[in-house]
Order: C-alpha cells, then structure tokens, then sequence
C-alpha cells in the first residue's frame, strides 16, 4: 500500500533532520559577502596598481571572478566552499561560473565536442537563452514606451 500525499509529508517530516536555518543563512551572507568584498578588493587594486579607469577595472574584476570559481570548480574545491556557504556561493557570477563548468569537467572524458562542448551549456544555457529573450522582450517594451 502506497501512502497518500498527506502521509508521505509527515513521513518525510518524521524522517529529515532539522535544518539549522540560523547557521546556513550567517555562513551564507559570510561567503557571500567575502566574495563580494574580494571584488571590491580586486576593484581597488586593478584602479590603483595597473592605473586602469574604472570602466576596464570593473570588466578586469568580472573576468578574474569568472577565472578563479571555475578554477576553484576544476580543483573541486568551490562544491566543498557551496556545502559550507550554501546561497553565499549564487553572488551571481560564481554560481553562473561554476554551473557552466561543473558539466563540462563532468563530462570531459567523453571528448571534447562530445562531452565538454555538448554539456557544457546543460545547466547554463536555459538561464541564457530565457535572459536573452526577457531582455529583448523588456527592450521593446521599453522602446515603445518611449516613443510616446
């Protein structure tokens, strides 16, 4: 006998320890907010050490993020940094680092057209393609909008 909704919920319930929700979300803003602050950081010493203007320092900030959670995924250390952290590691452009890359090391040793390139997009390329089309779509809702 299969049980209904109702009972598998309090089985489940029953089962499932309790989530420290207090300690995940203070370790969460913790690793979130170093992140944001390494930024920051990168910022300041991009603008001042190489004499960049804020434009080229900021896209420099973008890139060396991008670099270091998908060198930190190919050492398997940034899953290891996510059990800790949890939301703290999704400061957008890590998490959209380390989902483009996790199915791309995941699936190397099937080639790399095959496997690397093929899977590559697999978790990514929804939120690309859905992106792309809500900001065309918003555009042209704001284009019109200002045509009046």
């Amino acid at each position: 006998m299969q049980p209904n909704n109702k009972q598998y919920s309090q089985m489940v319930k029953k089962l499932s320890p309790p989530s420290p929700k207090l300690k995940d979300c203070i370790c969460a803003f913790l690793v979130g907010g170093l992140i944001c602050t390494l930024g920051q950081l990168l910022l300041e010493l991009y603008s001042t050490c190489l004499a960049l203007d804020e434009e080229r320092a900021k896209v420099l900030v973008t890139v060396s993020l991008i670099y270091l959670s998908a060198l930190l995924t190919a050492l398997k250390l940034f899953s290891k940094i996510a059990k800790f952290a949890g939301a703290g590691t999704l400061v957008p452009i890590t998490g959209f680092a380390n989902a483009v890359v996790s199915p791309a090391i995941e699936f190397k040793a099937e080639g790399f057209v095959l496997g690397v390139g093929a899977k590559i997009f697999t978790i990514a390329g929804p939120v690309i393609m859905y992106g792309t089309i809500a900001s065309v779509l918003y555009g042209f809702i704001y284009w019109i909008t200002t045509l009046f």
